[in-house]
């Protein structure tokens, strides 16, 4: 149940630190490192999914994290996932993901929804309104 779209533009492959650590405490919040990964999760995964298709070099999406980690934190009926694009390229690809953050709602296996940027009340609602 993979994404299908072109090709990941304008990513930074010089970045010195690409890695994406999973952060400390009990929450909804899983890194996904390979398309197999994402597409098992996807399929399988009962809960709604919000995937963070995200760069460590991006500035909004360094703004947005706190709140994801707050949210799955709070939402034990939400999946949250993140989507390192430098470090997953494949499954960035495969998704169209041009513009970072994107955030991708997955429901029963199907993708319902999708937002292009760092707008955490945009989001938030279509989190509230597919769960």
């Amino acid at each position: 149940m993979g994404c299908f779209g072109s090709k990941l533009a304008d990513k930074n492959l010089d970045s010195p630190n690409r890695s994406h650590p999973d952060p400390a405490g009990q929450d909804n919040m899983k890194t996904v490192a390979t398309k197999l990964e994402f597409d098992q999760l996807i399929s399988t995964e009962k809960n709604l999914v919000v995937v963070d298709f995200f760069a460590t070099w991006c500035g909004p999406c360094k703004v947005i994290a706190p709140q994801l980690q707050k949210w799955s934190e709070e939402y034990d009926d939400v999946t949250f996932v993140k989507i390192d694009v430098d470090e997953n390229d494949e499954t960035a690809e495969a998704c169209g993901i041009s513009a970072m953050p994107t955030f991708f709602l997955y429901k029963n296996g199907k993708k319902v929804d999708e937002i292009v940027g760092a707008n955490a009340e945009r989001l938030l609602e279509k989190i509230i309104a597919n769960k």
